[in-house]
């Protein structure tokens, strides 16, 4: 049996945390199928920032097979896209053009690479209650054993520590299974944002409610 421990974000810990977002890159299911052209393309969107802007915010879960989940946050959005806009999306852009044509024949990376060009900001109201965020991902054989719940936990207790009021995040509505999770983590629908097959709901968890 593995045997799985929690630690800080160190250097050298973006492939990993690359690979575990790819493997969770189809709504919570294995993306590498579907991105064998560019495995980063969500890394790159998804996980690379937070390391880079906001280690101290970042936990690492691993076993003996390597890195297999993490737990990111920002304290402030507004103020970590800020930077995402002008430190990490310029290199993007230039190295990833925007595909022609019809988007519906572009594969899933080349819809990711549009994402980089045409960047989703959107935090939910009221910010002020709300003004962090976190994202957190687990590789299948890390889950149901806890450690979801308690590295967001600890990345929550760490955003109260600094002062923030609380924290939202996006589920996608064809990922039912994370809803009830965060739902039962105390976690409340805020706006449901998009269609069926792209939209996401939004919730939020005052942490002095």
């Amino acid at each position: 049996m593995s045997q799985f421990s929690l630690r800080p974000v160190r250097a050298g810990d973006q492939a990993g945390a690359y690979h575990v977002c790819l493997k969770t890159g189809n709504f919570g299911r294995d993306g590498e199928p579907f991105y064998r052209e560019d495995p980063d393309a969500l890394g790159r969107l998804f996980v690379g920032p937070y390391l880079a802007f906001e280690p101290e915010l970042g936990l690492i879960l691993e076993d003996d097979q390597g890195i297999c989940g993490y737990a990111l946050g920002a304290f402030d959005s507004h103020a970590f896209y800020q930077r995402y806009e002008t430190e990490w999306r310029p290199r993007l852009c230039a190295e990833f053009p925007e595909a022609s044509g019809d988007p519906n024949s572009w594969t899933r990376s080349q819809h990711v690479h549009s994402w980089y060009h045409h960047p989703d900001y959107y935090c939910p109201e009221p910010y002020a209650v709300y003004p962090s965020h976190l994202h957190i991902d687990l590789l299948d054989r890390a889950q149901g054993r806890g450690w979801g719940r308690r590295m967001l936990e600890q990345v929550m207790h760490e955003l109260q520590r600094r002062g923030s009021p609380g924290a939202h995040l996006g589920v996608s509505f064809q990922n039912t299974t994370a809803l009830g999770f965060y739902q039962r983590l105390g976690f409340q629908e805020l706006i449901r944002v998009g269609g069926p097959q792209d939209g996401c709901t939004y919730l939020g968890k005052r942490f002095n409610p």
